[in-house]
């Protein structure tokens, strides 16, 4: 898991939470502000789930979109390192 992971399942969860931790680690979850009863590691954990799916979502969704635009400039005889060497592409 990574930590960004964890942090966005307790705002999800908690969005005015104040907390710390270390390595990951439900166990080492510190909460210095809470509203509330602490999360659980189960709600941490199915939370957590749900980030992954909406960050594979929105990479499939990218890679989508850069397939399509790659359609779009072969249709035209086109590359996206034309685009670069025209001055005109992103990356």
């Amino acid at each position: 898991m990574k930590p960004e992971h964890l942090s966005s399942a307790i705002r999800r969860l908690r969005p005015t939470a104040q907390y710390s931790f270390q390595e990951c680690d439900y166990s080492t979850i510190k909460w210095d502000v809470l509203e509330g009863d602490e999360p659980t590691q189960a709600e941490i954990d199915a939370a957590i789930e749900l980030v992954k799916q909406e960050e594979a979502q929105a990479e499939s969704a990218a890679a989508a979109k850069k397939a399509e635009a790659e359609a779009k400039l072969a249709a035209l005889g086109l590359t996206s390192d034309d685009l670069k060497a025209l001055g005109l592409g992103g990356n």
